[in-house]
Parts: structure tokens; sequence; C-alpha cells
């Protein structure tokens, strides 16, 4: 395409598209500009199809560059890496909205690209990403039924705002990310803070009328002419196939559709009726050489048409699920805590045919992750990691973190982060486990479920208990159907999936993925008020197992306990290069984190320890006080004058030899030994700073001695040799 530039003013920015300039060997490439963020989103399909496969083989990659904010990457190779989580799921942003819009049939390899190459603090680079992404697409020989745009929305003092900036993110109560067509939204993705049903439809009114502006912008970019588009292939499949298939296997399909069964019964049920259908095709076309190979893959194709159109209609029709239930029935739910016994928190959260094994962690500040990418690097108390090992689904497969993993578990960390207590409440780090041990639909809303439970049973304050459901759709023409608490099966079939979190007052996160186009508000608003319904009627049930924190965390966590001391003394903890500190952490093996006011908080797993360790800290900061008594150690004798006594840290006094005991001392070392632990009384700070020690004055006088002759100046009966007070040494 030749070089070409527009732009329009969008919240009072310059929002520009550039073609014709940059990565001219991509099938498409879009400089999308908006202030100083630069990103650059290019499409590319393979030359030829791929053959003997029946999905679209897309693949989306975003990619932030450090150099885009003029950072060089930390760590020891000083390049960027694998992706991050903010990479993955910026990437699955661009994804979600653009994938159901390449028509089906479509079997070249694909693959967007969004790189980052210049950083404005004020613009997220994301969105820029995805409208690159349908505007290097639309000038492409690519099939693509676009455009599409892509904004995030907030709300700030009760006024929408739309792309705001960081900063402002901070005093917003809604981050919701929405892309959609001139027709229909396509695609929701954020969080909020606990706002209704009313004002999460508003945010999207909002966001659709800015997304109409930027699908204009690209539009600009096609006022020369349409680019040719490849040819979709279609398949040429034997004639009257469709009919063949459905006569025999009617009866069979259709009394599986309409007959309660779980997952496992279905899947061998599909097996039969499929086997059955390829016999039959096989019995009638497999002589003819044409179709050799191909009819197992034609007959698969025609069999699920045929199943989602029979459970559609059953639905539709009748209001019937295929595990029985009505449109707005919740699956049999059952909760257990405290599984796990060396767990700090833990549940088992089971919905239907969904089970998650949650485990809450609890750590110092030291465990919090440090983040690092565009924004200056930060920590994060609160973490959360969502599982989906293969078994889970009854199949086998590779073990790792999958995209989708990483979006399922983002999903349920902003549901519930917004009811995390602040560190001055609960000074813990804290790390979410959820392993998918069942999976039939709606994974991660049972991840919130089982996180809300398992914090509660390791004595995390939660402000409020979080739940989570996923709506589904069925819509035909002016036929609609909207389903609570959805199957896997009515995921796939079906043409929505809404995922809804919140407590008993709001919203606090929400994930929508849309099939098809002419999705009214109304209809949205049926599913966000059966989501309320079943998100109550599943807080419910939690509550029944349980619904406040446990009074004591595991007596396996870390337990906090925090001092103040003088500001000036903190380097007397501390220690030259941080040795003090790390001495008593060592010796008592505890974590010590100290704040610029003072504050000192000291975790460690046992009381004893913890006691110890402030005992130590508190002898470092304490200032020595007359008539106090102190548990010091022998540092020296010196027989014929006394001994000297550690009696604070690195803080002496001498215990003359006539205070040692009652009756008359002759040689030290027959009480004492250096090392020794003796209690002492302060019984005098002299002008010049030097401590006076008493072991007698804790010792009970014997009855068969005198009364002592009054003191002289000196301050003894023998008198004293002149060096007796060294003080501080």
């Amino acid at each position: 395409m030749n070089h070409k530039k527009v732009s329009i003013n969008f919240e009072g920015k310059e929002y520009s598209l550039e073609v014709g300039k940059f990565a001219k060997f991509a099938n498409g490439a879009v400089m999308v500009k908006c202030e100083d963020t630069m990103v650059l989103v290019t499409a590319v399909a393979s030359e030829t199809p791929k053959p003997d496969i029946d999905f679209l083989p897309l693949q989306v990659e975003y990619r932030e560059k450090t150099s885009a904010v003029g950072k060089i990457p930390g760590g020891f190779l000083k390049r960027e890496g694998r992706p991050t989580d903010k990479e993955v799921l910026s990437a699955r942003l661009i994804d979600r909205p653009i994938r159901p819009l390449i028509p089906k049939g479509w079997t070249y390899e694909t693959q967007i690209i969004a790189n980052v190459f210049s950083a404005d603090p004020t613009v997220d680079p994301d969105t820029l990403g995805a409208v690159g992404a349908s505007a290097a697409l639309l000038i492409s020989d690519i099939p693509f039924n676009g455009p599409i745009s892509e904004v995030r929305v907030g709300r700030i003092e009760g006024e929408f705002v739309v792309n705001p900036s960081y900063d402002l993110l901070k005093n917003s109560d809604i981050d919701i990310t929405i892309a959609g067509s001139d027709n229909a939204i396509l695609m929701v993705e954020g969080e909020s803070k606990e706002i209704s049903e009313q004002d999460f439809i508003a945010a999207l009114e909002f966001g659709h009328n800015k997304i109409k502006e930027l699908n204009s912008l690209q539009k600009m970019l096609l006022e020369e002419g349409m680019p040719v588009k490849r040819e979709l292939i279609i398949d040429v499949v034997p004639e009257g196939i469709d009919e063949i298939i459905k006569k025999e296997i009617h009866e069979e399909l259709h009394a599986y559709v309409h007959t309660v069964t779980n997952k496992e019964q279905r899947r061998e049920q599909r097996a039969n009726i499929f086997e059955k259908a390829l016999a039959k095709v096989i019995e009638i076309f497999g002589e003819v050489e044409e179709w050799e190979g191909k009819l197992e893959k034609i007959t698969s194709t025609y069999v699920s048409k045929l199943e989602k159109s029979y459970m559609r209609n059953m639905i539709l029709d009748d209001g019937v699920r295929l595990d029985g239930r009505n449109t707005t029935q919740i699956r049999p739910i059952s909760c257990e805590v405290g599984l796990l016994p060396r767990s700090h928190g833990s549940a088992l959260f089971t919905r239907g045919e969904t089970q998650s094994l949650t485990s809450l962690t609890l750590g110092t500040n030291r465990d919090e992750q440090m983040i690092e990418g565009l924004q200056p690097m930060y920590t994060e108390r609160f973490l959360l990691h969502y599982n989906f090992p293969p078994f889970s689904t009854g199949e086998v497969g590779r073990m790792g973190v999958s995209r989708r993993e990483v979006g399922h578990g983002n999903l349920a960390w902003r549901a519930l982060k917004g009811m995390i207590p602040e560190a001055s409440d609960f000074p813990y780090t804290m790390r979410i486990v959820s392993d998918i041990l069942e999976s039939n639909g709606s994974s991660s809303m049972a991840t919130v479920c089982a996180g809300t439970l398992s914090m509660f049973d390791a004595g995390v304050p939660l402000k409020k208990p979080v739940a989570g459901i996923a709506m589904g759709l069925i819509k035909e023409d002016e036929r609609v159907a909207v389903l609570s608490d959805i199957l896997g099966d009515e995921d796939f079939l079906g043409d929505m999936d809404f995922k809804v979190t919140g407590t008993v007052d709001g919203i606090t996160a929400c994930q929508m993925d849309i099939k098809i186009e002419g999705l009214s508000t109304d209809i949205m608003s049926i599913a966000l008020e059966q989501a309320r319904v079943g998100r109550l009627h599943i807080l419910e049930i939690m509550n029944q197992t349980i619904d406040q924190p446990r009074e004591d965390i595991s007596q396996f966590a870390p337990r906090f306990t925090s001092i103040k001391i003088p500001q000036d003394t903190i380097g007397a903890v501390i220690g030259q290069g941080g040795e003090t500190i790390r001495g008593i952490c060592k010796d008592y093996n505890v974590e010590i984190n100290i704040e610029d006011d003072g504050t000192v908080l000291v975790a460690a797993t046992t009381k004893e320890a913890s006691d110890q360790a402030i005992a130590v800290i508190n002898g470092l900061t304490a200032k020595p006080q007359e008539g106090e008594i102190y548990t010091g150690k022998i540092k020296e004798i010196r027989e014929g004058l006394g001994a000297f006594v550690e009696f604070l840290p690195k803080t002496q006094g001498l215990l003359h030899i006539s205070q040692i005991a009652h009756e008359r001392t002759e040689n030290v070392g027959d009480i004492l030994s250096v090392g020794d632990k003796v209690e002492v009384k302060l019984i005098e700070i002299s002008k010049d700073g030097k401590y006076r020690l008493s072991r007698k004055a804790l010792l009970e006088k014997p009855a068969h001695l005198p009364d002592e002759k009054p003191r002289n100046n000196d301050g003894d009966n023998r008198g004293r040799s002149r060096d007796h007070h060294r003080g501080n040494r």
C-alpha cells in the first residue's frame, strides 16, 4: 500500500495511523501513534493454506521493548526474554475480538505482531495494538469482517473517561477494556469497585460510542479503495451427505441431547453417534476415490453441526439444558475448607463437574513480586496463580503455563484484589494457587469462589467475600435464551461467554467474549441480572461453610509483631553494612523490616523467636535507666575490682566486687565467669556517663548478716580502685 497517514483528534490527543512506510514485506503493517506512544502492528499470512485442519491457525504476539521508555532490561542477559504476563494479557486482548471476524474456512497460517517502539507514560499501548491489528488486516489481502477498535473506560468522580492515564486510573472505580465493531461489542475485560449492573451497562455504551470513532479512522485508510482479498477455499463435500447423516443418526442424536448425562457419558455417546454416522458415510462414499481420506473430517463437521442445532433448539424451545437444568439454575455446589494441613489456608470448591483445590500462603514483604515493564518497577503483595492440568478434562497433554492460564488467573486476581485488606491492617504477602482438578465450564469462576474460602480459612480479613458465575447465550433471530452457570459444551456451542464476579454489593470484575453481532444492551441487562441473582445464591452457600476469617492464622504461617523505635536508633539496629540486622535474622530465624518512621516489623514462625528478636532490638535502641533491672552478660573479670557486664547491646557497666553478693567476696572468679548471664540493677549513672550495677540489690539479705555501715563518698565500705568506672567500652 502507498504511504498514507490519517489522524483524528481523539479526546484531546492526536490519534494517527500510518501505512506504507514500515515493514513493507508484511501483508499489512500499521504504525499506530497517540501522543508519544507508537506501536507497529503487522499481519502476515502464509502463501499456501494448511491442509486438513478445521480451525483458524492464528497467532497473536504483543511485545514491549524497554528501550521504548529509555530503560535497559534488568537481569544478566540485558535483553527481553519470554513474554511477561502483561504482554500475554495484552496479546489476548487483541486476539479475542479479532479471531471471530476472520471468516471460517481461512486455513492460512496467520500471525499478528504488535511491537511497542515508544511509550508515553500517559498512554497505555495495549489498546493501540488492537486498533493496529484491525487496521493491518483491513489493508491486507487477508479476509476480515472489520474494522474493530478497542478502548479502556474509567470513571473518575462520576464521569466516564476513555483511555485514562495510569495516574488517573488510580482514582477510578472502573477499569474496563472494551472492543467492538460499529454494530456490536465483541469483548469486555476489566475490574471495578463493586459497581451496579446499570453502571456497567452505561460504561459499555460510553465505550462503544468511542470505538465507532476509531473505526471511522481506520476506514479513512480505505478511501482509495478496498484491497483485493484472497478467496476462501470452500471444501467440496459429497452431495447430499448432510441429509444422509441426519437421517442415519437423528433418533440417537435427539435422545443423546434430550437425556440428562454427565460430561464423560456425553463424550462416550457422542463417539458412538459419530461412529455410526461415519460407517454409513463410508458405506455410501467409501469406494469413491475423490473422497478417500476425507470422509472422517467431513462426517465430524456435520455431526457437530447437527449436535449444535439440536442442543440450541432444545434450549430455545423447551428451556431445558444438557444436564436437565432450566436457564437460570446453578449446578449443585459443595465447599470445604482446611483440607491441606500444612497450607496456611485451603479450600475445595466444587460446582457440578468443575472443581478447584485452592491454597493460600502467607509471606512477608520479602515475598512480594517485583514487576518491571514500561512503567517504573513496583511490587505486588497479592498474587494468584491458576493451573489447568490436562487430567482436569480427562486428557493427556503437556504441562506448562499457557496463555489461557495466565488470562484466567488474572481475571480471578482482579476479582479478589479489591477486597484484600490494607497492608497496615494485615501486613502479609498473599499467594493463592488454584489447581483445577475437574473442568466442565467456568473454572476461573470456581477459582474466585475457592480463593475467597481459602483466604477466610487462612485468617485473611477480606473486606467482603467474592463469588463468580459464567453466563451464556443462545440466540436464533428473535429467540433468545440467557444461561446461568454454563457448561463447557454450552460455551462451545453457544454465542457468549460472560464471566461476572462480585460481592453482595456489586461487580468487581468481568470478562466477556461474544461470537455474534447484534447483541443489544437489553439482552446484556438480562444476563447481568441473572448473574447477580446467581452470584448471591453462590455466596449464600459459601457463607454456610465459612463467612468470616478465622480468629488466628495457621501455626505454620509467619507471625508479625510491630514495634516502634526512635528514628535516631535505626542505624544501630541495622548495623554497619546491615551486619547487625542480618545477625538477628540468622540467630532467631526471623525476618525484619524497618520503615523510615521507625516502625519495625518482625516476622517469625514462633512467638519465642519473635520475642527474642524484639528483646535484642529493644536492647539496641533502649536508653539505660537508673533503677531498671537488666539481664547482662559477663564480658571481663578483674579480681579485686569486680566484673564488667554488657547489660544492653554494646553497653557495659561495672559490677563492683562489693555489689556481687551480701557476703564479702574474696575472689570474683569463685562466683562469676566470663560468658555467664547475670541479672543486675542499674543503681547509678554518673555525670560522665558511666554505669554502676548491682547484683546484690536483687538478692535477699541473709538474716545473720549485720546491717551495712553508711557508704563513704566513693560509694562502698572498702574503697575502690580509681578505674572502677569504665562504663561504655
